[in-house]
């Protein structure tokens, strides 16, 4: 079995090749390759990836290229993990946006457009690559805005599946808090991505016990702190929103706190300098501990899970992923992206049934989907017209004089990556 992942020189990778390593007999990988356009970061990545897997005793054999088409040939499934423009974009995206009294957030908001608007393009390039050297390999989409680009990638005709980290670690903390094991641990999880509610925490399956009223009533405070939302805020709701709900539910108290401390961006990039550090060491043949504060936790895990399913092998059944609604959702279209549970295997993801969704959280599910609409709509067209409208449409920005002046931000320090500015 051969998977690629584009984007390998990614400070990421080294959790990746971990669990690659550690459930073999799960996704049994006999060639591994890493692409990236920085040939300087994928010798130091490539070379600790072959030290883990060596250490792992893991025979697979580790490759790393800067060509993209010799990288993709003959993969079974390519995993996308891409940041375009790299931490000085993200640097950006997070601060530009304050300047107009607005969240500013890689993903979500103006700072997501921006990332969605220099994304789309490359990764539809990437897509049309593998599919003219292996029409039949899955995608595996990690590249955020994973809802815009894993839409973007299905209505461009590609075999691909989006996914987020965000269910499983979840899945994890309230397995923890409960002492029981993870795959016994069922989301009721419905949304977009990073825009989700766990809305049934279900012990055995998707018909077990609900044992959400137990965790929020005995581990609330616990939760609460994660998420930096008031316990209250849990109880009247109570579901278990995403973090980054947040942005949302306190979205000045946010724009104030970002006021007054360094970008995540400046945290990240000082830690992945150090991290490269690292892993050039040659004697240094594990994922270090700083990775865990580089984000992504448990992605290896549901990377392996998902593309060991998809590659007909032993994966779990059931995983929340980013695919279709196809009716999911009946207040959404049917080409909407959803962040769901499905039944996921050689055929694709297929969404589980869900529970009618509360008002509360739909409006605002309509909502997102609708600015997404419209900033895929820019991404893949272009035009001060189009941006505009899609800012206008986004619950975070939603006036005008803030869109105008977004919009002219964003144009302003992306440039370089906009073909049509």
């Amino acid at each position: 079995m051969k998977l690629t992942v584009v984007g390998g020189g990614s400070t990421y990778t080294p959790e990746l090749i971990d669990g690659f390593a550690r459930l073999r007999d799960t996704l049994p990988i006999t060639e591994l390759v890493l692409v990236d356009p920085a040939a300087d970061r994928l010798d130091l990545v490539g070379g600790l990836a072959r030290r883990i897997f060596a250490r792992q005793d893991h025979d697979g054999k580790i490759t790393t290229t800067t060509d993209l088409d010799a990288g993709v040939e003959g993969a079974d499934a390519v995993l996308l993990q891409l940041r375009v423009g790299g931490q000085a974009a993200r640097e950006q995206d997070e601060t530009w946006p304050l300047e107009c009294g607005c969240v500013g957030q890689e993903t979500t908001g103006a700072g997501g457009l921006a990332k969605a608007l220099r994304t789309v393009p490359v990764v539809l390039d990437i897509a049309e690559r593998v599919r003219r050297t292996n029409p039949d390999a899955w995608i595996i989409d990690f590249t955020n805005p994973v809802g815009i680009v894993t839409r973007a990638l299905l209505q461009a005709g590609h075999k691909a599946v989006g996914l987020c980290n965000v269910a499983i670690g979840f899945q994890r903390k309230f397995a923890r808090l409960l002492d029981v094991a993870p795959a016994d641990v069922h989301l009721d999880h419905v949304g977009l991505n990073h825009l989700t509610w766990e809305r049934a925490v279900r012990i055995g399956g998707p018909e077990g016990e609900n044992v959400l009223p137990r965790l929020l009533a005995e581990h609330g405070d616990a939760v609460a702190d994660d998420l930096r939302l008031p316990r209250r805020v849990l109880d009247r709701l109570g579901v278990v929103p995403s973090y980054y709900l947040r942005y949302f539910y306190a979205h000045d108290e946010v724009v104030r706190e970002l006021g007054t401390k360094p970008s995540r961006a400046a945290e990240v990039a000082a830690m992945e300098r150090e991290l490269l550090e690292m892993y050039g060491d040659p004697a240094l043949d594990e994922k270090p501990a700083l990775l865990a504060k580089r984000g992504g936790a448990f992605y290896s895990e549901a990377a392996v899970d998902l593309a060991a399913s998809l590659l007909g092998g032993g994966g779990s059944p059931y995983q929340v992923v980013n695919t279709y609604n196809n009716g999911t959702l009946p207040f959404l279209p049917d080409d909407a992206v959803i962040e769901t549970q499905a039944a996921v295997g050689s055929h694709g993801a297929t969404p589980l049934p869900v529970a009618p969704v509360d008002p509360l959280y739909a409006g605002l599910i309509a909502n997102v989907t609708a600015y997404e609409d419209l900033a895929l709509e820019a991404a893949l067209r272009g035009g001060r017209d189009r941006v505009f409208k899609a800012l206008l449409a986004h619950p975070l920005v939603g006036q005008y004089a803030y869109a105008d002046g977004l919009t002219d931000r964003l144009i302003a320090h992306n440039r370089e990556h906009l073909a049509w500015a």
